[in-house]
């Protein structure tokens, strides 16, 4: 695996090999989530480009950029090990070489947006579009492998391609769960062990959910307010808990639906997602 800091030296790995290109971008901290998005790269490319890079422009403030896990020395090695052709771990400058922050950025506007995390992470997604396409634009990959437990994010990419006309195909890759359910994320470093035993309860909270749904309750305001109050009486700090459709639209009596959570658990924010009914995302 060829490891690349440059837009040059990225050029360059790229320049000798032919095929198509998927990218898989990520924030490092890389667990067995992260390494079957690359193997679903590698299943639909010919070339796997992951890059590591902690984006300051998604962080709002008060969030946990200075203190966002990185380890770039054994993500390497992971990548290596999964399949990666080319690391590209970029710094903060090669990003935005022009000053920080940049100039111009990537703003979507509407609902999709200005919901769920928008509206709790307000610039939030004008930091990952951003980002993206400048990733987009560097590597020019024929297609990009993202997880679906940012659900919200999924939709937002797939989103900006589609109005910007970019040539890359979206991919989503399910979730990656460890035994108990809870949802693999780099955060999840963050919890103690007691705070550890009571994340599952997340993912058991969207299960009782989607088990009212398929039982035929409609009162999807009333459904979230109770899964709400459970998280709380878990031990919990909900920021939402949503029934959507998978366009992250009102819900549809009859779905499919995706069902959409974040949440405080002491510092911790641990986000999650369940599709429920039909498949919620191409790919």
């Amino acid at each position: 695996m060829q490891r690349c800091e440059t837009p040059a030296a990225l050029r360059a790995a790229l320049a000798g090999r032919g095929g198509r290109v998927a990218l898989v971008p990520t924030m490092g901290s890389l667990h067995a989530g992260h390494l079957r998005l690359v193997e679903r790269a590698r299943e639909a490319a010919d070339v796997v480009v992951a890059s590591v890079f902690v984006n300051p422009l998604q962080f709002g403030r008060g969030e946990d950029y200075a203190c966002y896990p990185r380890a770039l020395e054994a993500d390497a090695a992971q990548l290596g090990q999964a399949g990666a052709d080319v690391l590209f771990a970029p710094s903060v400058e090669t990003i935005y070489p022009h000053g920080y922050p940049p100039a111009t950025t990537v703003q979507l506007a509407g609902e999709l947006v200005d919901s769920l995390e928008g509206a709790h992470r307000p610039g939030h997604f004008t930091g990952v579009a951003t980002v993206v396409n400048i990733l987009f634009n560097l590597v020019q990959p024929a297609v990009a492998v993202l997880g679906e437990k940012d659900y919200q994010q999924l939709c937002v990419i797939r989103r900006m391609v589609a109005d910007l006309g970019l040539a890359v195909e979206i991919l989503g890759q399910p979730t990656v769960r460890a035994a108990d359910g809870l949802a693999l994320s780099s955060r999840n470093r963050y919890l103690g062990a007691v705070e550890r035993a009571v994340a599952p309860r997340l993912y058991q909270a969207l299960r009782a959910l989607a088990e009212r749904l398929t039982a035929g309750q409609r009162d999807f305001t009333a459904l979230e307010r109770q899964a709400v109050a459970g998280l709380r009486t878990a031990g919990f700090a909900p920021d939402y808990v949503a029934v959507r459709d998978p366009q992250l639209r009102a819900p549809a009596e009859r779905g499919p639906w995706v069902l959409l959570a974040a949440a405080r658990l002491g510092g911790t924010r641990l986000l999650d997602c369940l599709r429920v009914g039909a498949p919620a995302v191409n790919g």
